[in-house]
This record gives structure tokens, C-alpha cells and sequence, in this order.
């Protein structure tokens, strides 16, 4: 079989293609992006914060408008979150965060609710009402607790 030019280049340009499409892949599993613009930082801090994890996804109505950058312990000992958001999105100084699951067992964001307020909150913001992950183990341990107390009457 003799060595073809043209064969040579259409192998090389499918394996090319074939890295660049697995390049791409491992980005979006992964949750990296080159494209998501990010630079209004906020703050929020939270008593529970289950399973969340720096990258992960900020919503605002189910729309990915920035991520999680970073989780840390304040004075009071809570954790405080600092979120990366479009600058684009104007977030109300009354809005509040939430942490949530996506779907029964997956991954954790945090979804803002919108506020009502004019003011907007600027860099370096905080957002000042939060709510926690709800921890699987309490909800299952109140609801033995329950069952016992209703069996002791």
C-alpha cells in the first residue's frame, strides 16, 4: 500500500478533530468555562452549605449568571460564600440566596431571587438574607423523632 498525501491529511484532521471535540468535552464536565464572564464579586454567608462547592453554578430564574469561587469561615464561624457574577445582572440589595439541589441526588447551587428594591447591589456587595441547604440526616431525624413521640401517647 503506498503512502498517500491526501489520506495522511484527512487522518490528521480527524484525529484533530477528535482532540479538539474531547478538549471541549472535559471543559463542559468538568465545569470550567473560557466564556462565562464573570466580575461583579458578592458575598453570602450561610449557617449550612451541605455539599456546595467552589465552580458551582449561580442562577438567577434557572439562568447560569456566574459561579461559586470560593468558600470559606467568617468570625462568626459561617460559611461564607463568594460568588463571581455577570456584571451584566443587576442584583437588587434586597435579593436573596438560596442553596439548592439540582434534581433528587445532584449537585449544589446557589439560586438569588431577585429583590424589589432600586438600589443595587455593587462590588464587593452582600447579600444579606440567606437560606441553607436543608440537610437530608435532620429531615430524616425529625421525622423518626416525630414517628417516636406519636408512639409514646
Amino acid at each position: 500500500m503506498q503512502r498517500s498525501a491526501t489520506r495522511d491529511l484527512v487522518v490528521g484532521l480527524f484525529v484533530a478533530v477528535g482532540l479538539a471535540a474531547l478538549a471541549y468535552l472535559s471543559f463542559q464536565v468538568g465545569g470550567l468555562s473560557w466564556n462565562t464572564p464573570g466580575g461583579l464579586t458578592l458575598y453570602a454567608t450561610f449557617d449550612e452549605i451541605g455539599g456546595l462547592k467552589t465552580r458551582a453554578p449561580v442562577v438567577i430564574a434557572g439562568v447560569k449568571v456566574g459561579q461559586v469561587t470560593a468558600i470559606e469561615l467568617d468570625g462568626d464561624l459561617r460559611a461564607r460564600v463568594t460568588l463571581d457574577v455577570d456584571p451584566r445582572v443587576e442584583v437588587a440589595a434586597d435579593s436573596s440566596a438560596a442553596i439548592r439541589t439540582s434534581g433528587v441526588l445532584g449537585d449544589q447551587y446557589v439560586a438569588i431571587e431577585p429583590g424589589a428594591e432600586t438600589e443595587r447591589l455593587g462590588p464587593e456587595g452582600t447579600i444579606l438574607y440567606t437560606s441553607g441547604a436543608i440537610s437530608l440526616e435532620k429531615v430524616i431525624g425529625g421525622f423518626v423523632a416525630g414517628l417516636d413521640e406519636e408512639e409514646d401517647q
